[in-house]
């Protein structure tokens, strides 16, 4: 029998040490065996994953048995912030599709059966002046805001013709006097303005309201009929180019107390109270108690800006004399006031040519700046009375640029 070499007594030593080795193995891998048993296996893709901590991600607890890790949700994506820009005719920020809608220019009626008118709270400009008989007549210029009802629908007249020709607008009137109706016919297809006669849309864009209204104050449409009939007559939208200048509202401790603004036409008188809360000059007829309210949104009249335009007005020889039409020297220049912020300043307006914009400058000669929003044009002829009385900042404070008792 063949014995190991080495040292008597050196193999039974040896194979202690060896049996005593495999057991301690025997029991490590028993051990860790026992410690997976418990433990749900990872898959081979997220033992290849680093940790939620070191990637930067939010740490996961201990999970439950059984259970399954989840990747971290993402935050959601912010929305853009909307790209907003000045509409150039009231100076509110809007989107760029709205600063380009065609410029709409709506004749309404003043008669006191068309009461109340709707659409004027959706108008940028809104035209007051003379038409026939001493009753005045409305045009409202409709832009950055699409319109809801508006109407009754009301009949043409040249120096409206002029003040819609500042923007290349459709021009939606029902009929008109002759002088106005022969020069849509030449410069109807935007020479001038777009004609939208409702006598030939009425039934498609314009129609008429019964029983509550009756002939002639009874022709009414709205915004998404206008933008429709525009594109119908081509009078498509369009980079529009600003005339007046707008800034933001007053600071509310720079705003007068009170102050009122009055126009008397032989048909009725428009007063205009001054809010200084709402920046704003609620608008009332003849000597009513409560403000002027738009039939479409059932809110208050009350533009942001008065501007106030003397001017010559004359009869017209259209072969009609009954009917006492009116002609306005509108292209030209003359005295303005312009009221914005609680404060009314004497200026001048200037219009150098049918389709010029009519300017508006302060007592210093430069461009007036007025506050963004709505404004009301009143033209008032030389003879009829404008009376004005600013408010007052404190007890003993009067306002400059006011002339109360105007003629």
């Amino acid at each position: 029998m063949t014995t190991p070499s080495g040292p008597a007594g050196s193999w039974p030593l040896r194979g202690a040490i060896v049996g005593v080795a495999a057991v301690i193995v025997i029991m490590a891998g028993t051990l860790v065996g026992a410690l997976m048993a418990g433990t749900p296996r990872a898959s081979g893709v997220a033992a290849a994953s680093p940790s939620p901590a070191a990637s930067g991600g939010v740490p996961i607890g201990p999970s439950e048995p059984g259970a399954t890790a989840s990747p971290t949700t993402p935050p959601p994506t912010p929305e853009p912030t909307p790209n907003l820009v000045a509409a150039p005719l009231t100076g509110r920020l809007v989107s760029p599709e709205a600063a380009a809608h065609r410029v709409i220019a709506v004749m309404i009626d003043d008669h006191s059966d068309a009461r109340p008118q709707a659409g004027f709270n959706a108008a940028s400009i809104a035209w007051h002046a003379p038409a026939e008989g001493g009753i005045p007549r409305y045009m409202l210029v409709f832009q950055d805001q699409v319109p809801a009802d508006v109407g009754p629908v009301r009949s043409s007249r040249q120096y409206f013709i002029e003040w819609a020709a500042e923007w290349r607008a459709m021009y939606v009137h029902a009929g008109g006097s002759p002088q106005a109706l022969a020069t849509l016919a030449l410069k109807g297809r935007g020479q001038y303005v777009w004609n939208a006669d409702a006598f030939r849309w009425e039934g498609s864009y314009l129609w008429r309201v019964h029983g509550t209204r009756f002939p002639p104050h009874n022709v009414f449409t709205d915004g998404d009929h206008l933008r429709a009939l525009a594109v119908k007559i081509q009078a498509v939208d369009g980079t529009i180019p600003a005339a007046w200048a707008f800034g933001p509202d007053r600071d509310g401790e720079s705003r007068p107390s009170g102050g009122t603004i009055k126009v008397a036409f032989p048909y009725e008188s428009i007063t205009y109270r001054y809010d200084a809360a709402t920046n704003a000059y609620p608008r009332y007829i003849n000597n009513a108690k409560t403000p002027q309210v738009d039939a479409a949104d059932k809110r208050v009249v009350a533009p942001k800006n008065v501007v106030i335009l003397r001017m010559a007005f004359g009869a017209l020889n259209d072969g009609h004399p009954d009917k006492h039409r009116l002609e306005a020297a509108d292209v030209g220049h003359g005295v303005a006031w312009i009221a914005t912020g609680g404060r009314t300043v004497k200026g001048t307006w200037r219009k150098s040519a049918i389709t010029a914009p009519t300017l508006l400058f302060g007592p210093d000669g430069k461009p007036i700046v007025l506050t963004a929003g709505q404004t009301f044009i009143e033209v008032m002829p030389l003879t009829d009375a404008v009376s004005i009385h600013d408010g007052r900042i404190g007890m003993h404070d009067r306002l400059q640029g006011v002339d109360s008792g105007l003629r």
